[in-house]
């Protein structure tokens, strides 16, 4: 009876409508909308390299009918205190504040935020302490990245969804 359970489960799943966001390929709708979008530049360091990852994941082919907007707030804030008053750890946050625009009529599809934050042990050596801020960073910039491209596509998907016969 056990060998009966792989059999049905795909029908199971069937039958609550689950589908992959990407499926498609690189035809399918959150493809689509992706390669599409016009990423505009952000400022500072930690701009850079959200665009440069945004640019990476999301494929703009340079017929943008989108544009992406984003703007970043970077933050590092002291917490836990020694004896001597010194700070022995930081947390850092990105956060960000994205719109998605079609560029014909000017509409706001998306007006979102993102955030990640990364927790930094402050030591006795600045240079391991400036290290660890930029490799927070770099971690940071990803996070937020990838979730912005994840909204995207999951716009697309639930556009199709929306404008699908039912």
């Amino acid at each position: 009876m056990k060998w009966l359970i792989p059999l049905l489960l795909p029908l199971a799943l069937a039958g609550c409508q689950l589908a992959p966001v990407y499926s498609g390929g690189s035809s399918g709708e959150a493809q689509t909308l992706l390669s599409g979008v016009e990423i505009m530049p952000i400022a500072d360091k930690s701009g850079f390299m959200v665009r440069d990852r945004l640019v990476e994941r999301m494929n703009p082919s340079g017929n943008a009918t989108l544009r992406l907007e984003v703007a970043l707030d970077d933050d590092i804030i002291g917490f836990g205190v020694r004896g001597d008053n010194s700070i022995i750890r930081e947390r850092r946050t990105l956060r960000a504040r994205y719109r998605l625009i079609e560029i014909a009529t000017g509409a706001v599809l998306l007006d979102t935020t993102a955030s990640a934050d990364a927790g930094i042990d402050v030591v006795s050596s600045e240079y391991a302490v400036v290290a660890a801020e930029a490799t927070a960073l770099e971690r940071l910039s990803r996070d937020i990245a990838d979730q912005i491209v994840a909204r995207l596509a999951l716009l697309a998907r639930t556009q199709k969804t929306a404008q699908a016969p039912q």
